[in-house]
């Protein structure tokens, strides 16, 4: 995927303080077209300000802080299912 576009049906799992034993989502990403929220939405039945769903829905993440592990994991989970797990050291 080029920097700038978008996959339909993207999701994109951040751990920012990976132990490599397990993977926690701390921070969480969805790209695509149609509101790709909608059904998480929906069955969270909760009144969420629409500031914070909209935060979803980016291509730039959240900032955060150095993770004392010294390692950050990225999950990518296209359309499809497959996953993709990419561990950076920071």
């Amino acid at each position: 995927m080029r920097q700038g576009q978008r996959e339909p049906g993207l999701a994109r799992l951040i751990d920012t303080d990976y132990d490599e034993e397990r993977f926690f989502v701390r921070h969480a990403y969805f790209l695509g077209g149609n509101d790709p929220c909608k059904r998480l939405k929906s069955t969270l039945k909760a009144e969420i300000e629409e500031d914070a769903w909209s935060s979803l829905y980016s291509a730039k993440s959240r900032p955060f802080d150095k993770p004392a592990t010294g390692r950050i994991a990225v999950k990518v989970i296209n359309y499809y299912g497959d996953e993709v797990l990419k561990v950076f050291g920071v």
